[in-house]
């Protein structure tokens, strides 16, 4: 069984066959997707996907690349769109400072600021985009005690990942892990314990070996587990498991088994 954490199955990757690859993905084990929003169109469509199959979830969010949209209208979008039982987690949100093009510093934390005290206010969960931005990351959720989430596409060391997880938030592996030369987010994996793990495809992108240069999708997700599962001298079923228990717990989302 396959609880795919983090997809963006509304990217126009998959305009032409969306359809036909989302019944593929229920034949072949995907029990559970939890799309994302990272525009307010992509939070719409994500909130759309949810509505139209009943193993997909929404998380709504504004993405720090598309933060100079964000105004008190789109707050108030979010806040009533959150209301939708399918709505699970706000998100993506955080600060990427990789690209120069994206919106200042300022503007990107600002924005998080308030994308996380709607999470708050609402009791929901977190989906943290965090790119080269460790310390205002940290910085940020330390101010929300109560929010709890993932770091999606976790990036960081091993001595940051234990500084998020003594903030209640859980570690999410892409595809990534899998890469020959990707031995810091493999070091990671070994040492996080297996309540805080958590598995993603963050489709279309970030696909996993052996299907590098491929679009990505939620079926390729055991060769994540699989990776993981090695590197920690543990069984696929050990973190299958482990990783199905922690997404329902953080999300709050029960799968029949």
């Amino acid at each position: 069984m396959i609880f795919d954490t983090h997809a963006h199955y509304d990217d126009e990757r998959f305009d032409e066959d969306r359809e036909t690859v989302i019944t593929e993905l229920r034949e072949n084990g995907v029990a559970a997707v939890l799309n994302c929003g990272s525009s307010l169109k992509g939070t719409l469509a994500s909130l759309k996907l949810s509505e139209e199959h009943n193993f997909f979830y929404a998380a709504i969010g504004i993405h720090p690349e598309c933060a100079n949209e964000f105004d008190e209208e789109v707050y108030n979008q979010l806040k009533k769109m959150a209301l939708d039982t399918k709505v699970k987690a706000i998100g993506e949100i955080g600060l990427d400072y990789y690209w120069e093009e994206n919106p200042s510093k300022d503007i990107q934390i600002k924005v998080m600021r308030k994308q996380m005290e709607l999470a708050r206010e609402l009791n929901l969960p977190v989906v943290i985009h965090d790119r080269e931005a460790h310390e205002d990351v940290l910085n940020i959720i330390k101010d929300y005690p109560e929010v709890r989430g993932v770091i999606h596409s976790f990036s960081g060391s091993v001595e940051f990942a234990k500084e998020c997880l003594k903030q209640g938030y859980y570690i999410g592996f892409t595809g990534v892990v899998t890469f020959k030369n990707a031995k810091k987010i493999k070091n990671v994996a070994k040492e996080i314990p297996l309540n805080r793990i958590l598995v993603e495809t963050d489709c279309p992108y970030m696909t996993p070996e052996p299907h590098r240069g491929k679009r990505n999708r939620s079926d390729y997700i055991p060769n994540i587990i699989k990776t993981i599962a090695e590197l920690r001298a543990v069984s696929f079923k050990d973190i299958e498991e482990a990783s199905i228990k922690n997404a329902q717990e953080l999300f709050d989302i029960k799968l029949s088994s």
